[in-house]
This record gives C-alpha cells, sequence and structure tokens, in this order.
C-alpha cells in the first residue's frame, strides 16, 4: 500500500491521480455538465479533426450559457465536512 501511494504521488508522472471522496457533490456537477455535453453534441457526431472537435465544442459552450444554461440544484443535506 505503502509504494502504490508512493507510484500515484510520483510528479513525474504523465497522469496525476488525485483522491476525492465520493460524496464531493461538485464532481457531480462536472458530471452533469458533460452528460449534457455528450447528448446535446457529441453523441452520433464525427470530427474532421481536433480544431473542428474543439470550434464545435466552444460554440455549443457559447449557445448553451445564452439559451440553456441556469444553475445546477446543490442537494446534499448530509454532515457538514470538517477538516
Amino acid at each position: 500500500m505503502a509504494t502504490r501511494a508512493a507510484f500515484l504521488s510520483d510528479p513525474s508522472h504523465r497522469l496525476v491521480v488525485h483522491f476525492t471522496p465520493k460524496h464531493c457533490s461538485w464532481l457531480n456537477q462536472i458530471e452533469l455538465w458533460f452528460s449534457i455535453l455528450v447528448r446535446k453534441l457529441l453523441r452520433r457526431s464525427s470530427f474532421t479533426s481536433q480544431a473542428q472537435l474543439k470550434a464545435k465544442i466552444l460554440a455549443f459552450v457559447d449557445y448553451f450559457n445564452r439559451t440553456m444554461a441556469k444553475p445546477f440544484k446543490w442537494n446534499y443535506t448530509g454532515k457538514p465536512l470538517v477538516a
């Protein structure tokens, strides 16, 4: 276990793992946003280049912010976290 923790926390790796609690409500909000992006834009789409994909995503973000954006409802009612 100690060697795994040392391996995962090594900053020289290309990917860095951050451990977060399962109940992190902000992660749920991010998952909701990516779900919307996939359902409304990416599913059944094809792109000829990364530049085209980036342009489509940025255009969708602008459109979403103008027409569909509304605050997500935060509904965590459990005990507050203590540091």
